[in-house]
Formats: structure tokens, C-alpha cells, sequence
């Protein structure tokens, strides 16, 4: 089983940058598809990033698309989110989150009811 770690959450005006990283911890890590999640208060949990088992083939929600870029360092165990041009609507507790059903496949989903080892989340407000 791999367990997964969020961190890089914080305060960030807006229109700047920020990076949150996602440390993994088991041997399987660069086995499957890994996603970024987030969740505002009062919102569903809704899809932000997604990246294959390689890093070769990412995906993005619309509203990040061409300001954040989802990358990993399976020598690391370690998964990224380079936050661009952020807005006051970025502001959510930010998740990591593992597909298990994508082992060593290009493919993947990007429905959150169908990952695990669910990080515990860290916070970004961005200030308007």
C-alpha cells in the first residue's frame, strides 16, 4: 500500500506562483497514474491533474489548463503541482491521490470516487 503525503500548502497573493509536492512512501509509487484533487469549503472534491505511472501523458481540468503543470520524480517517490497565475478561486485544501486501476498503463481516470490512498490534504489560499 502507498501512503501519501501532501505539503507546500500556504498563503499566496494572487497572481503569484506556488508548488505543492506529493511524497509517497511503499515501493509502488511509479507503478500507476497519480492525481491532484481539490476541495473548496461548502464544493464537491473535483479533479485538478492528472499524470501516468512514466510522466509522459498528463491531463488537466479547464480551469488550471496553460497555468498549472502536474509532473513526477518516481526516483523520489514524488509527485508535484507548479500552481502559475493563481486566482482567489484556486483557494481549496489541495489532495494527492493514487488510480489504482492504472498499473502501468497510459490510461487512467479522472473520476476522484475511483482513487485511494488519499493524502490528508494541504491548504492554499490565494489573496485577492
Amino acid at each position: 500500500q502507498v501512503q501519501l503525503v501532501e505539503s507546500g500548502g500556504g498563503l499566496v497573493p494572487a497572481g503569484g506562483s506556488h508548488r505543492l509536492s506529493c511524497a509517497a512512501s511503499g515501493r509502488t509509487f511509479d507503478a500507476y497514474a497519480m492525481g491532484w484533487f481539490r476541495q473548496a469549503p461548502g464544493k464537491e472534491r473535483e479533479f485538478v491533474a492528472a499524470i501516468n505511472w512514466s510522466g509522459g501523458r498528463t491531463r488537466y481540468a479547464e480551469f488550471v489548463k496553460g497555468r498549472f503543470t502536474i509532473s513526477r520524480d518516481n526516483a523520489k517517490n514524488t509527485m508535484y503541482l507548479q500552481m502559475n497565475s493563481l486566482e482567489p478561486e484556486d483557494t481549496a485544501v489541495y489532495y494527492c491521490a493514487r488510480d489504482p486501476t492504472s498499473l502501468y498503463s497510459d490510461y487512467y481516470t479522472i473520476d476522484p470516487h475511483r482513487y485511494d490512498c488519499w493524502g490528508q490534504g494541504t491548504q492554499l489560499t490565494v489573496s485577492s
